[in-house]
């Protein structure tokens, strides 16, 4: 497939390298050199989400398919092309190789032509769909899976600088968590003293950690007693 990959931002030089890879006949176009991306099958549109109408709208219309990548987007945004698509990886892409790696075999969220379903295919990825009207709540799971991940390592790091430690000696602990949530799920996986309906123990926290830290200690904590409490109500 011809395909103009329009934005050299950490998502469009990802895609660029694996569509590349995938055997496809790829240029990387910056998005104020719309008139060099046709001719093309497929003119894929990896701008900032608040560009994404303009960006369409300055794209001569013809018989190719315009895509974008947006998670949190719809089609609505690429009017007034006939032919068009989305397809957002579910994957972190920090830099081009890296986000390169990960776009292979990675779950896509699709919608439209179906030159996505084949785009997604020659990855080795997996097609998900979303309800238009679930666009929002898709990409917010999407941010708080990645983005609030990090944020919450961030919090991580600051408590065990509190403690004399550094974020690496807990890495290994955070692992056993996802792959706990992982074969057991999110109820069985849940250990610690919301677990065992510890306030005592939350309390003593509370005391000794930094206390611009407090307020996220406070709101993860409430999360994880909402879940101990889900967990005994099944029981």
């Amino acid at each position: 497939m011809q395909i103009a990959v329009v934005g050299a931002g950490r998502a469009g030089t990802a895609f660029n390298l694996a569509l590349a890879r995938a055997g496809h006949r790829v240029r990387l176009v910056h998005h104020d050199e719309l008139a060099d991306a046709l001719p093309a099958d497929l003119v894929l549109l990896c701008v900032p989400d608040g560009a994404l109408a303009e960006v369409a709208a300055a794209l001569p219309v013809g018989g190719h398919v315009v895509a974008h990548v947006a998670g949190s987007r719809g089609l609505e945004e690429l009017a007034p092309h006939a032919r068009r698509a989305l397809l957002h990886p579910l994957a972190a892409l920090p830099e081009a190789e890296v986000g390169a790696a990960r776009l292979v075999g990675a779950r896509y969220s699709v919608a439209g032509d179906e030159v996505a379903l084949a785009l997604v295919e020659s990855l080795s990825g997996t097609a998900v769909f979303v309800e238009p009207s679930r666009r929002a709540a898709y990409h917010a799971a999407a941010a708080v899976a990645a983005n609030h991940t990090v944020a919450l390592l961030g919090h991580v790091e600051a408590l065990a600088r509190a403690a004399g430690l550094e974020l690496v000696d807990y890495l290994g602990l955070v692992a056993q968590a996802v792959e706990d949530v992982a074969t057991l799920g999110v109820d069985r996986a849940l250990t610690g003293p919301a677990s065992r309906n510890d306030v005592a123990t939350v309390d003593k926290h509370l005391e000794a950690i930094p206390a611009g830290e407090r307020p996220t200690y406070v709101a993860l904590a409430r999360a994880a007693f909402d879940i101990a409490e889900r967990r005994r109500a099944t029981v």
